[in-house]
């Protein structure tokens, strides 16, 4: 068995790549600001906006920050990895933590949906 040197990153190459998904991360926070400020005027000018459609744009909402939320910690965390080992660890992980999170969501999601649906049958 031979005792290869593994590959390493260099520690320049992981911190520009740190440096890079903060900016992003600032970006995104600046952008998610405006659209909080954006749909909290549009709530209150749409009175007729059922309770029902209005929950189900708050989750959605809640959703996509959580999603764009754990895809920035991955990509920190990625940007840290010290070898491709390790960078396969992290995505293997993101990944399977994800499925998780998608699933959960879209069983919510089924569930608002099928809520809406009955509200909206005549009775």
């Amino acid at each position: 068995m031979s005792d290869k040197p593994q590959f390493e990153f260099p520690e320049a190459v992981r911190e520009l790549a740190e440096r890079n998904v903060e900016q992003a991360r600032t970006a995104y926070n600046q952008f998610i600001d405006m659209a909080r400020k954006v749909q909290d005027t549009l709530s209150a000018s749409q009175g007729a906006m059922t309770s029902s459609a209005a929950e189900m744009q708050t989750q959605i909402s809640k959703f996509a920050e959580q999603n764009i939320q754990a895809s920035f910690a991955f990509a920190t965390e990625l940007s840290r990895a010290r070898d491709l080992k390790e960078y396969m660890e992290i995505q293997q992980r993101y990944a399977q933590k994800q499925m998780q999170t998608f699933a959960h969501q879209a069983h919510v999601l089924g569930r608002l949906v099928s809520e809406v649906a009955q509200k909206a049958q005549p009775r």
